[in-house]
């Protein structure tokens, strides 16, 4: 039983955070946005038109997105924040709704 209860009480001081002291380390440089970068602002156009294969490359290609991802109703998607992504949002007869860069 005493063995019982010194292994759990070493396993709990295991778990104990530790306190830093001195100076906090630096945060992570967050990267500039590149010539790759995302721009849905000259999308608007296509708002309301069918999604198809073809308008996915006229709306690369405008956007400068390096990826593409249509987002359906009811479609599960990541949280990642993607710089060079353009979110395509579409409705459930197929229809662009609107355009997002993550």
């Amino acid at each position: 039983m005493k063995i019982v209860l010194v292994a759990a009480l070493l396993a709990s001081a295991a778990c104990t955070p530790v306190e830093m002291r001195g100076e906090t380390p630096a945060a992570a440089p967050v990267a500039a946005p590149t010539e790759s970068a995302c721009n849905a602002d000259s999308l608007g156009d296509l708002v309301g038109k069918r999604a198809s294969d073809a308008r996915a490359d006229v709306m690369q290609t405008r956007s400068g997105a390096r990826t593409l991802r249509w987002i359906a109703p009811n479609t599960a998607t990541t949280k990642d924040f993607r710089v060079d992504r353009l979110n395509v949002y579409v409705d459930a007869k197929g229809r662009i709704e609107r355009f997002t860069c993550a």
